[in-house]
């Protein structure tokens, strides 16, 4: 007999890829620049980065809580935050600002 389906829910976590920039990686010894993961927002995302490599959300994000001010994350182009919801198949950059003079 099937299930009925007003009584199972489909997984809305997603699988994504994220780039990372090489400077992080070499901060989280085991990490690679490239990563797929599961995760349905930007938050889960960070959420798995800290599940994997213990501290990086917080490198990554500030206690109030958003994306930190010299840290740009986008999502298939578009800037992202961390409501920002994951399709499947997304494309993730972390990208660290630089500034001087």
């Amino acid at each position: 007999m099937p299930k009925d389906s007003r009584h199972t829910r489909p997984s809305q976590t997603v699988a994504i890829t994220v780039r990372l920039p090489g400077v992080l990686v070499d901060l989280f010894p085991g990490s690679t620049r490239s990563v797929t993961m599961p995760a349905s927002t930007v938050d889960e995302m960070m959420d798995e980065f800290d599940r994997r490599w213990p501290g990086m959300r917080d490198r990554l994000c500030d206690s109030t809580p958003a994306i930190r001010k010299h840290i740009n994350v986008f999502v298939d182009g578009e800037r992202a935050r961390l409501d920002t919801p994951l399709e499947p198949g997304a494309k993730v950059f972390v990208i660290i600002a630089i500034s001087g003079g």
